[in-house]
């Protein structure tokens, strides 16, 4: 007997592009690309050459997606790249001069890998979602959309706002891979039911059915398959999930339930297209999630808070779990590489062990992630994914496997309720939705309202039509998740209120111009839509979806 291993990567970043660029704008954005997404792509490349099967189910938002297609990517990622270079190119005699020979190898390796990934960055003309795009093609990976702007479904004001993120989400997805997903990731993994006293308010997974997505990600406590697992506390910006410390207490950290995380679930209503849930595996999710159960937080491994400036290396080790920053030792690669090997080895391991427990009552495990986790946060944590697939492939019992390709082998599903709630602290939606954050809601939800009561007059206008797209686009761009989470977090919380708070002004200041336009205001109405645009430009058939779903018959009201 042998079971399906799914690992889930989930890749996403709000709109940062002409939003600045230090140290929360586009910089955040090619950190991203420099310090995941390329070594990604090396390894996920070496993997294919060696003929070792690695199938990623692998998640980028239509937001991300977006920027990474757009032209100024290119550029901003030129202008980080060479200042890293410069950095990198210093360190060593800037080191000597203050005796700190120990890390000047340190420096020298940074140098050689920023060159080698701007090397692929180049071969690849820039174009990163054509490479992840030509890896699916090889049936190398499955790549899966998600909402467009990473919206909070659950707290969304309207049905037609939840709509618009996921079928404009899977819309965008087919224009810039030129295929419809399978799959989607619900942002943080939130989900409700069929409000109560609202039964016209549909369920998530009826959206996503009506959306056109046959699968998501969900976590196991949703599931009643276990505990929640997500922590956000103490965290700095973009940490999300790294810090997950709750777990499942009984034997070996999984809680005996009358439901397994280890199959997929049927959630859809009866009668309706076929939507199924995958549960994520407490086990080996803490495994890898947890810096201090976890892998992660191994002595040997790169300390990610420890940054010398300018140029922003990080030289040192872990060192322990209480050292201080003052206190963290050089790193060594040769020590590093070794971990991440024993590792790579641990963890096949443990999934063996998980199947032999699960033999005859289930027959997938899934393990979803934040990509970022892997080289950027936890910077050894790419090699330990590749050296776990090499394990892997000489495994009798444990076979890794596309999300869509287990689905497709196991098609029969029992039906299951899901709990409301989501992968966050406590999980439920208090990291969205807290005495912090209620005022967000408060702002975007008369937003929403006043969006669709204008859309079905504005939509077939020609003098309005203009002006009503970037009117959505704002709004999209205000409901994403990052800006409650970042307040919540309390870091950087004056750049996400900013952000937030722009984003709904300029919905604002498009709704005011439709519901106030005269034919004198007309062409002054749609030259602020264009100049607005050129600062937020994303998403150039919104309009499409807005009217698809105003010609729902279904469609609910306010």
């Amino acid at each position: 007997m042998t079971m399906h291993f799914v690992l889930a990567l989930h890749s996403h970043l709000p709109w940062v592009l002409h939003h600045g660029r230090w140290p929360h704008g586009s910089d955040w954005l090619c950190e991203a690309a420099l310090d995941t997404y390329l070594p990604l792509l090396e390894q996920l490349h070496a993997l294919e050459r060696e003929g070792t099967p690695a199938p990623v189910t692998l998640g980028i938002t239509p937001i991300l997606a977006n920027q990474l297609a757009h032209p100024s990517f290119v550029t901003e990622m030129e202008h980080f790249v060479e200042e890293r270079l410069r950095a990198a190119r210093a360190a060593p005699e800037e080191l000597s001069r203050t005796g700190d020979h120990d890390l000047i190898p340190v420096a020298r390796k940074w140098l050689e890998r920023i060159e080698r990934l701007y090397r692929l960055f180049e071969d690849l003309d820039g174009d990163l979602l054509r490479a992840f795009r030509d890896l699916e093609d090889r049936e190398r990976l499955e790549l899966m959309g998600s909402a467009a702007t990473h919206g909070y479904l659950p707290l969304l004001a309207r049905d037609e706002s939840i709509q618009l993120q996921l079928m404009h989400g899977f819309a965008e997805h087919e224009r810039l891979f030129g295929r419809a997903p399978r799959g989607c990731w619900l942002p943080e993994c939130a989900y409700r039911g069929r409000i109560g006293d609202a039964p016209e308010r549909l369920g998530i997974e009826e959206h996503l059915a009506d959306a056109g997505f046959g699968f998501f990600f969900t976590d196991a406590h949703l599931a009643a398959a276990g505990t929640p697992l997500g922590s956000y506390h103490d965290v700095p910006l973009g940490a999300e999930r790294f810090d997950a410390e709750r777990h499942d207490a009984d034997t070996d950290g999984v809680r005996p339930s009358v439901r397994t995380p280890y199959r997929a679930y049927h959630v859809a209503r009866e009668g309706a297209a076929p939507v199924r849930a995958l549960v994520r595996d407490p086990r080996s999710s803490m495994q890898v999630w947890s810096r201090h159960r976890g892998y992660p937080g191994d002595p040997w491994y790169l300390e990610f808070h420890k940054i010398r400036w300018p140029g922003g290396l990080k030289l040192w080790r872990v060192t322990g779990p209480d050292a201080d920053l003052g206190d963290k030792q050089p790193y060594v690669l040769g020590a590093a590489e070794e971990r991440t090997r024993e590792h790579g080895r641990h963890f096949a391991s443990l999934l063996e062990d998980i199947m032999r427990d699960q033999q005859g009552v289930g027959d997938v495990i899934v393990a979803p992630f934040d990509t970022e986790l892997f080289g950027h946060w936890w910077f050894e944590g790419i090699d330990f994914v590749a050296e776990s697939y090499r394990r892997l492939a000489k495994s009798p019992t444990v076979r890794p496997a596309t999300a869509s390709a287990h689905l497709r082998r196991h098609g029969a599903a029992p039906r299951l309720q899901l709990s409301e709630g989501s992968w966050g602290a406590n999980g439920d939606h208090s990291m969205w939705l807290n005495d912090q954050t209620r005022w967000t809601w408060d702002r975007l939800h008369p937003l929403e309202h006043r969006f669709w009561n204008v859309a079905r007059s504005a939509v077939g206008d020609a003098d309005r039509r203009e002006v009503l797209a970037q009117a959505a686009r704002e709004l999209l761009l205000a409901q994403a998740s990052d800006w409650q989470f970042i307040i919540s977090t309390g870091a950087v919380t004056d750049y996400a209120e900013q952000r937030f708070r722009f984003h709904c002004n300029q919905t604002d200041r498009m709704l005011r111009a439709i519901e106030n336009d005269t034919a004198a205001s007309s062409a002054a109405m749609a030259r602020d839509a264009r100049e607005l645009r050129q600062r937020d430009d994303v998403f150039p058939n919104v309009l499409d979806t807005v009217e698809a779903i105003l010609n729902n018959p279904t469609a609910p009201s306010a």
